[in-house]
């Protein structure tokens, strides 16, 4: 190459700007199907993308997972296969719909009319409120439309920051679960269920969230360690005696319809099949024995309210238990008193109704003071209260109607089919199935995928009425040609408009799916499943899933699951689980925790290519440890991209003589064939990292013989490579620090793509298929020419550089200092290199002596030349 193609000075800055709009216009990650088409799946390497959730910011943890992700994609690539590397946004859900509640500061009603010309009151800011009765109440529609509109934004933020991170996307390739293509999947794919006998219909206990007012899914359940107090609460028996039971929840005794001890607990055995009475309200309630009440707990002996923790739902259900609900879904004591309290007692609830639990608690307790059946002052204590992951507020029991799909928890086949498949992915790391296995053996209820909520993807069925207006009979079910449909807006087939809500008519399901019930059907959604078979058939099962480890329950079970459900398969053959990012605490950053660091700071002031390196520096399902204010690892990686462009520049300075063979032919001194013999040890280690997916490990040995080669071999070998040692000697140093450059570049461009195409431009500008290093082949063993076992020379040869240094550090002298004389002890292999060191360490006289290690034995300096 001429000289003149080199920069004066290369520099990191600017070289997102400069490359990413290439790659755009080139197509240089575009997924090629003619390509595919006629070489068949096998070529294709098929990524199953985590879609973020556009509810806001990315934060440092979505680069680190995401990084690993693209890790992976780069090598598939340079390794021949093609990619499919979508992109989606998950953008429906409760997230997205706090999110535009606080910025635009309004909150949905469904009853009220639609506006067509609202202005919300906001635009984001601080002076929208969090707060629910600060925000206008607006319609579904109004509401819906502010979803979109925000979502919209917020995606281009998202996308121009991956594109930033230099993700390898193919960014024709994208979509949202919220688009018309994924509502038709998701629909498709419940009526399939439900037509299966997969999905169905019931009333039951269902944990609920009173802030959103909407049912949670047992994967979405989150413990926080609270404040609370046990309170010693006498029951009274028919023959006067007290039984004491310990509560956490006294408010909840109008709700008991049980008293219940283990069955070989002998102080509450002579118990077992009698009555007693609650406090206050009187109501006569049996004790009975079952296995999970514990003995050592409390008193031994618990009450059964219906309902105050997922507990009392089993009991209900296995001791065939009455049903007596307090609690609305406001989270408020209902108006009604439960069956059983009358009288006086029903005075005393009276004053509990259309309180909060927080408010009747307290009453409670002062009435039980009063009655005298509190024993003691109520014990504090701090235990675990289950919350919706994305709530505030701790999670009631209530009963209603949901729609649910069949997981695995009440059929045992199923259950045993899911474990077969999570055995047929393979876990990276692999301790990571273990996550899976424990929660596919320990689901306690089919999948809750209904939510009370407005922005997500229809439930796509309606409802017969009967002549009093009562829904009756099977649900009523669109074809699947006409998909996708909105039940809440859309009339029934077969009635119109005007007949909906009237006798005789019908009435839309006005529930929405859980977003996992989309997110879940990733693979299918980004492959078109059923709409465009050709390219399903081409990368369906994936190849990778990546993603983090907390949603190993929801999105990756639930992802098999749809997969067994629907095809029979795994929906991919790899799952690449990433650590946590923690702060210096150890403690996991999470927005909840205010320790989050947002990534686009980072990027402006580190480069992407050092980011990069950050994430890549930890293997996979490892957690990292994050400081902002002590960025070590990106200061390492941007150090690491700067010495790549500053050590490209100075070997592609040098100019073999003309002439001269080059190649592997032109490399003939020994010391040139160790290098290279070392260096395809290096592509060999790091070849077979990326294949069992440990980027890090390739990264690791990657980067250490680069500053072996970049501060020990080049400095060994500049002065050949300028002639100093004749024509063939020049030669065979400038073809082996090109060769070796040239792979380099290729080994470090899934961490460092801008730095590495940078480099790569210089000598393959407008090369064709090669024109980036992205689409160059990953380096091989073989293409290094070397055939020869590395003999060790290089380590040898730096170990005596480094004793001359010290030498000439000891004498207080400069490394420019001449030898007039030295002698090296070491092994016999050390003078096929004696050239070359006499020449770095500007050494007058050499020789050498036998010896097992590397020593300088005898050294004499000379002077300076004046200037």
């Amino acid at each position: 190459m001429s000289n003149a193609s080199l920069p004066d000075k290369p520099a990191l800055e600017g070289l997102e700007a400069k490359w990413g709009p290439v790659w755009e216009e080139l197509g240089t990650y575009r997924f090629d199907r003619q390509a595919a088409v006629d070489a068949g799946p096998d070529s294709v390497y098929a990524i199953d993308t985590p879609p973020p959730t556009a509810s806001g910011s990315l934060h440092i943890g979505h680069v680190f997972s995401y990084t690993h992700m693209d890790l992976a994609a780069r090598f598939q690539r340079m390794r021949g296969k093609n990619l499919f590397y979508p992109m989606g946004w998950d953008d429906n859900g409760l997230p997205t719909e706090r999110r535009v509640q606080n910025y635009y500061g309004v909150r949905c009603d469904p009853a009220l009319p639609y506006e067509p010309d609202f202005t919300p009151p906001f635009e984001g800011g601080d002076n929208a409120s969090g707060k629910a009765a600060d925000q206008v109440p607006i319609s579904r529609r109004n509401f819906i439309e502010l979803c979109e509109r925000l979502t919209v934004e917020d995606e281009k933020q998202f996308e121009d920051l991956w594109r930033t991170l230099g993700l390898s996307v193919d960014w024709s390739q994208t979509y949202r679960t919220i688009g018309d293509e994924a509502q038709r999947v998701a629909q498709r794919a419940f009526l399939r269920n439900l037509a299966r006998g997969e999905a169905y219909r019931a009333d039951a206990p269902t944990l609920w969230d009173v802030t959103f007012r909407t049912a949670v899914a047992q994967a979405e359940l989150e413990d926080k360690e609270m404040p609370g107090a046990f309170h010693r609460v006498s029951f009274h028996a028919p023959d006067g005696s007290t039984v004491d039971i310990e509560t956490t929840r006294p408010e909840l005794i109008p709700a008991c319809v049980a008293l219940v001890a283990h069955p070989d607990d002998p102080r509450y055995q002579p118990l077992f099949g009698t009555t007693v009475r609650t406090p206050l309200f009187g109501v006569e309630v049996p004790v009975v024995a079952h296995h999970l009440a514990q003995q050592d707990k409390g008193s031994g002996i618990a009450m059964v309210c219906t309902f105050g923790d997922v507990t009392d739902v089993v009991w209900w259900r296995e001791l065939d238990l009455p049903m007596r609900p307090i609690l609305g879904k406001d989270g408020r004591i209902l108006a009604e008193a439960p069956q059983g309290i009358e009288g006086a007692a029903a005075e005393v609830y009276a004053e509990l109704a259309g309180k909060t639990v927080f408010s009747a608690k307290a009453r409670v307790v002062e009435l039980l003071r009063e009655s005298g059946d509190l024993i003691g002052e109520p014990r504090a204590i701090t235990h675990p209260v289950k919350f919706f992951e994305k709530g505030d507020k701790p999670l009631e029991i209530v009963t209603t109607r949901q729609w649910y799909i069949a997981n695995g928890a009440r059929d045992e086949a199923l259950n045993a089919r899911l474990l077969e498949r999570g055995r047929e992915v393979e876990f990276h790391p692999d301790f990571m199935r273990v996550r899976y296995e424990n929660w596919v053996g320990g689901l306690s209820g089919d999948w809750l995928i209904s939510r009370q909520r407005f922005f997500g993807v229809p439930i796509p069925v309606w409802y017969r009425l009967d002549e009093n207006g009562e829904p009756t009979g099977d649900p009523i079910v669109p074809s699947e040609d006409m998909l996708p449909v909105d039940p809440a807006s859309m009339p029934a087939p077969g009635f119109d408009e005007s007949q909906r809500g009237q006798a005789n008519g019908f009435a839309g399901e006005v529930d929405i799916m859980d977003t996992w019930a989309t997110s879940s059907l990733t693979p299918q959604i980004a492959g078109k499943w059923e709409d465009d078979p050709e390219l399903f058939g081409l990368v369906f099962p994936y190849d990778l899933r990546s993603q983090g480890q907390d949603i190993i329950r929801t999105w990756l079970f639930s992802t098999v699951l749809r997969a067994e459900l629907e095809h029979g398969t795994v929906p991919w053959k790899h799952a690449g689980i990433s650590g946590f990012i923690v702060d210096p605490d150890r403690k996991k950053m999470s927005k909840s925790k205010g320790n989050v660091v947002t990534p686009a700071a980072m990027l402006d002031e580190h480069g992407s290519d050092a980011v990069r390196y950050w994430a890549a520096s930890s293997r996979l399902g490892t957690d990292a440890a994050f400081d902002p204010q002590n960025p070590k690892q990106m200061k390492i990686g941007r150090r690491l991209a700067i010495k790549v462009l500053n050590a490209a520049k100075f070997v592609y300075s040098f100019e073999a003589p003309a002439g001269a063979a080059s190649g592997t032919d032109a490399v003939t001194e020994p010391l040139d064939i160790d290098m290279l013999a070392t260096l395809g040890e290096v592509v060999a280690t790091a070849t077979r990292a990326y294949e069992e997916y440990d980027h890090a490990r390739a990264l690791e040995v990657t980067e250490q013989f680069f500053w072996t080669f970049t501060d020990d071999y080049l400095e060994l070998v500049k002065e050949r490579a300028y002639g100093s040692q004749g024509a063939d000697g020049q030669a065979s140093a400038v073809a082996a620090l090109q060769l070796a450059i040239d792979v380099f570049v290729r080994l470090l461009a899934p961490v460092l793509p801008f730095a590495c195409e940078e480099v790569w431009s210089w000598t393959h500008a407008g090369s064709g298929a090669t024109a980036s290093v992205h689409r160059a082949p990953w380096p091989t063993v073989a293409e290094l020419g070397v055939d020869a076992q590395h003999g060790g020379l290089l380590p040898l040869v730096s170990e005596a550089l480094i004793g001359i240094r010290r030498a000439k550090t000891d004498a207080k002298a400069s490394q420019k200092t001449p030898v007039t004389r030295a002698v090296i002890a070491g092994p016999a292999l050390l003078e096929h290199a004696a050239a070359d060191l006499a020449a770095v360490g500007r050494i007058a006289s050499l020789s050498f002596t036998p010896a097992d290690e590397v020593a300088v034995v005898e050294i004499e300096l000379g002077e300076l030349p004046e200037a």
